[in-house]
């Protein structure tokens, strides 16, 4: 997978190729990320990318023109492009997982009260929120979207079954994992997880999942159980 950033601040980005799964990703070329600067596409000699808003509003917009050159020098046919903002649908696993089918994204990070709607309205593919907040620029949220897209990129992970398993995968949230010692403080790891018995095991992890669920999102929860049609859910706590 290809990732460009278009950004004003592309030194932010350093982070993520010194990061764990990123940069083991890019040392064994399944990923290439690459950031621009905005900024060396604007046209006037104080490398100017805002302007003030027509009709009159508080503060200033992205230029559509230094914006426009921007995406066209990193964009092909094949490329997708998503624009990091507030008003878009917000980001989950199944969004995630769609995203990472494409072998070309482009990520636009906006700054100030936003851009130009002509660049959202007909050169941009799609717009993609990390949450119903308003941030000041696109840098972070772009971050989070490469995080969790890569993860879904085959090979990314080594374990195909590591990110199948992820709170979110299937609407449910993780089931419990625990570590040695198998006591601590008193309390100890179940047994199940201890004996061997792999059906058993996966049994405890699927109830233990809608446990977690009902109890932290319950929201999720009856969802689940909506689209999966179980009217039960879990005896005791549906």
């Amino acid at each position: 997978m290809k990732i460009d950033i278009l950004t004003l601040f592309p030194e932010l980005f350093d982070l993520l190729r010194a990061y764990g799964v990123i940069g083991r990703a890019l040392e064994s070329g399944i990923l290439t990320l690459k950031t621009h600067q905005i900024r060396d596409y604007a046209k006037d000699r104080h490398k100017s990318v805002d302007d003030t808003v027509f009709g009159g509003a508080a503060g200033m917009l992205m230029k559509p023109d230094v914006l426009y050159d921007a995406l066209d020098a990193v964009r092909t046919p094949a490329s997708h492009v998503v624009f990091l903002s507030p008003q878009g649908s917000v980001l989950n696993q199944d969004k995630a997982r769609a995203l990472a089918q494409y072998d070309h994204l482009v990520l636009l990070c906006g700054h100030y009260e936003g851009i130009d709607a002509r660049i959202t309205n007909y050169y941009v593919d799609e717009e993609i929120s990390i949450g119903d907040y308003v941030l000041t620029g696109g840098e972070l949220p772009a971050m989070v979207l490469v995080d969790t897209v890569v993860r879904w990129v085959d090979d990314v992970l080594g374990n195909p079954e590591s990110a199948a398993s992820d709170s979110h995968a299937n609407l449910l949230l993780q089931y419990d994992e625990y570590t040695k010692p198998r006591n601590f403080r008193g309390h100890e790891v179940p047994d199940v997880l201890l004996n061997g018995n792999h059906q058993a095991i996966a049994a405890w992890r699927n109830e233990n999942a809608l446990y977690n669920t009902k109890r932290k999102r319950p929201d999720l929860y009856e969802r689940y159980l909506r689209e999966s049609g179980d009217e039960g859910g879990i005896d005791g706590l549906h």
